[in-house]
This record gives C-alpha cells, structure tokens and sequence, in this order.
C-alpha cells in the first residue's frame, strides 16, 4: 500500500487516545471536490485519510493529530470522535449523486489501510465503525452499499452470525453495542440497519432485525 502526502491544515491537538477509526463517504460529485473540500482552510473539515476510486490513499492529516471528521456525535459513551478517532475518506458521491458502487480497488485499499491502523494501534476490528454510527439520524456514510461483510471477513470490522435469539430490550442492546440513543430510537435503529442490514433500512425492529442486534450486543465487550 502505497501513501502519498496532501496536508491539510485542518486539524489541531487530540485530548483523548485514538479508540476507534471512523469510515465515511465523500459525498461530493467528485473526488477531488472532496479533496479540496478537506484541505480548504476556510470549510474546516478534515480527515487522517482519503481513498480514491483507483486505490490510490492520501494522507492529509497525521494520525496523532486531531482532524475534523466526525462532528456532533458518540460512540461507547466518547463525545469527542475527532480526539478519540481516525477518520478515513472514501472517495463516493453518496446519497447526494446516486450512491454508486464501491470499485474493488477502492475496497482492497480500505480493508489494506484498516488493518494496517488496528495492528499498529492495537485496536480490534470492533472498533472499526461507520459516521452513521456515530451521528444516526444526522449522517448515512459510508451508506448502504458499503461492503461491511467484505472488510470483516478481512479481519477489518466485526460481523454477526445471525442467531435464534430476539433482543427483548432493543434500546438496551443498541446502547451496549456503542449507540448514543438521543437521536431517537427509529433513528438508531436505521443507523444499525445500514451496517447490518442494508436491504432493509426502515427504522423498524422486525424480528430479523432484533435477532441481529441481540446478535451483535454479544459480540460486544466494551
């Protein structure tokens, strides 16, 4: 995996140690918009990393900086994402332009990155999340057609097995996985369903989507 270096003046100091690392999509109707996006210092957003359609990976802020990807958010109880994450940038117009598939050399690039960042920081794939995650209601990247199945198979993020078992405290579950729940639990539970259950992205807690929760609440250690 080769890295090339576009820095971004927009980061500062982190006041918490890297816990996690945050997967989002651009957004924008190009790559490079997004890129200039990242690095204007006027827009004051930023991320560790950006993923090209090609494969190709820039760094734009270091890793033991604080830049500003995740916004208004929580995850395990941690307010502060920007200080307790790695943000990566995955170049993909999102929702906004059609959410196009993601090109395998993009993924290849991802899973390579991801796992590169857990086994120097000695983090497992559980910490490894979406900005949906963090932010439901507010946020959808890296959306639906995000391959989560692919990079946990990789050792990059975790997967449950579905099982027989129904979570009979949805709300409690969603907490023990990470969820901040103030958005409201139709909310929360739609952030689940478009990591876990992209084909059904409803809000709603159908037994399929209670058997995954209790599911991925036993994977859970935090």
């Amino acid at each position: 995996m080769t890295i090339t270096d576009l820095p971004s003046p927009n980061f500062n100091d982190r006041k918490a140690p890297t816990r996690f690392v945050v997967l989002h999509y651009t957004g924008m109707e190009t790559g490079q918009a997004a890129i200039d996006r990242l690095r204007d210092p006027d827009a004051g957003v930023s991320a560790h990393y950006v993923v090209e359609e090609d494969g190709n990976v820039l760094r734009l802020v270091d890793e033991d900086r604080r830049a500003w990807h995740a916004g208004v958010g929580e995850w395990q109880g941690e307010t502060d994402m920007n200080s307790a994450s790695i943000g990566i940038e995955i170049v993909n117009g999102g929702h906004d332009f059609g959410l196009p598939d993601y090109p395998d050399a993009q993924i290849d690039a991802v899973i390579s990155l991801v796992k590169d960042i857990l086994l120097r920081r000695e983090l497992t794939p559980a910490a490894v999340i979406g900005h949906s995650d963090l932010a439901p209601g507010r946020k959808q990247d890296p959306g639906e057609k995000f391959p989560w199945r692919r990079l946990a198979d990789a050792g990059g993020a975790i997967w449950p097995s579905l099982i027989d078992a129904e979570s009979d405290d949805v709300e409690s579950d969603l907490a023990k996985i990470g969820y901040g729940v103030s958005a409201g639990l139709p909310a929360v539970i739609e952030a689940f369903q478009r990591r876990f259950r992209p084909s059904a992205v409803s809000g709603d807690a159908d037994d399929e989507t209670r058997r995954l929760i209790k599911a991925v609440a036993a994977m859970s250690g935090h």
